[in-house]
């Protein structure tokens, strides 16, 4: 089929990608000039393992392309996905979804015959009606259907969720958007991979309440972390003691700085205002909104308290993005935690492996060339995010590139036992310091 992905962001490229992979015929369209020559040349803008090797090949093999001209694009596609970005709007927390309508009023104009015009992007509940008023508004005599079709991608692991997917959530109205929408997904009914069809409204909603309940779930055991500090108790054998029952399973329950990335905190922030409009409001989301805000900040004074004080001390941070295995910082805790301790006084020399060059937007703080660079004479070390190589560090090396052997670890991934016999004093979250 030939398919047009307008957007080649996050979702808009993996997706794109991961279609041509399928066999499809797929151009992504961005009005970013440079950044659709950068990906001509094989540059990907973003740190998403894997994501280059998919997108050489199929560029290779003539299935996926790349162009500013939108028209060009939509004429003659079969299926046409909107995967702009909706980030939150400032005053309200809504999405902001002036991208969406944009690339609705260009495609009205583009299209050449019939096609599936796919809200990919996550938008709330009613945006695909809105986007059908407004080709039809512009276009009386289009022929066109509209479909919803929300992302589950994992930043880090999104190439693997789209070739082997949980469900794939589909919202139509017609039979003929059913059996386009079929055709694109076909190679994942080979998998037998679970497909719901339902209205447009419940797919949006679908979307937005499984990142709330995820992001519930994180905040949930965070609440039980603080607990168990004041009760003497262990968090993470809270949580495996509680994700052994099926009915809760085991999954975004790590206890930490609080959740961040491009999905969970917009999507909570939308879902609240949604529910609010509605005249539904949802207690249990605001209040996992207020308390993840809280919580960045509860984790800075914790990391106070472990350093007797911050003012005048230089601190080792490793890790800045929200999550290992992407470079991405947004809402990422590091930008809360960082200038709250800086604030207070202390000197940051940072280190991650893929962020920091996107990190430098944000914060200003000395960016190191590896984690034992950013340990040479600081007064301790914080562990923000959970990189892999930071799970097998040297202690040697960093007890003498240290002024004092002692680590805040906001991601649990060293065992107190071991720390303390290895003679560095330990701060982690949920557990007992030593």
């Amino acid at each position: 089929m030939r398919i047009a992905m307008i957007g080649t962001g996050y979702v808009g490229l993996v997706s794109g990608a991961c279609l041509s992979e399928f066999g499809h015929q797929v151009v992504c369209v961005d009005k970013d000039q440079a950044k659709v020559e950068a990906l001509c040349r094989g540059v990907i803008p973003i740190f998403e393992p894997g994501l280059d090797e998919v997108v050489a090949a199929n560029v290779k093999a003539g299935r996926l392309s790349f162009d500013t001209d939108l028209k060009t694009a939509v004429a003659g596609a079969e299926a046409v996905f909107i995967a702009v970005g909706t980030p939150s709007r400032r005053g309200d927390g809504h999405a902001d979804l002036s991208y969406v309508f944009a690339a609705a009023e260009e495609i009205a104009g583009a299209l050449t015959q019939y096609a599936v015009v796919v809200t990919k992007s996550t938008v709330p509940v009613g945006t695909s009606r809105k986007v059908e008023t407004i080709i039809k508004k512009a276009r009386a005599d289009v022929d066109f259907d509209m479909a919803s079709n929300p992302e589950f991608l994992r930043e880090g692991s999104a190439i693997e969720d789209f070739r082997r997917p949980d469900r794939v959530v589909v919202g139509c109205d017609t039979m003929r958007a059913r059996e386009v929408m079929k055709e694109i997904y076909r190679p994942l009914f080979l998998n037998e991979t679970p497909i719901l069809f339902t209205s447009r409204e419940t797919s949006e909603l679908i979307k937005y309440a499984a990142n709330a309940f995820l992001a519930t779930k994180i905040t949930f055991i965070n609440e039980m972390a603080s607990l168990c500090e004041k009760v003497d108790a262990d968090v993470q054998d809270v949580a495996r003691g509680i994700g052994l029952d099926g009915r809760i399973g085991s999954k975004f329950l790590h206890a930490g700085p609080g959740f961040g990335g491009s999905c969970f905190p917009k999507d909570t922030l939308a879902l609240v205002r949604t529910a609010r409009e509605a005249g539904a409001p949802s207690q249990i989301v605001e209040a996992v909104v207020a308390v993840n805000d809280a919580r960045k900040l509860e984790m800075a004074k914790k990391i106070e308290a472990a350093f007797g004080g911050v003012s005048g001390k230089t601190i080792a941070v490793l890790g800045l993005t929200f999550k290992p295995n992407t470079d991405d910082m947004r809402d990422a805790p590091s930008l809360a935690i960082v200038p709250a301790l800086q604030q207070a006084g202390a000197t940051i020399r940072a280190y991650d492996p893929e962020g920091g060059k996107e990190a430098r937007k944000y914060l200003n703080v000395e960016n190191c060339k590896d984690a034992y660079d950013a340990l040479t004479g600081a007064d301790g070390v914080v562990i923000l995010t959970e990189w892999n190589e930071f799970r097998a560090l040297d202690f040697a090396k960093m007890k003498s590139a240290l002024k004092t052997p002692l680590m805040v670890d906001l991601r649990n991934i060293y065992r107190p036992a071991q720390m303390a016999q290895l003679g560095f004093r330990y701060v982690s979250v949920g557990r007992a310091s030593v």
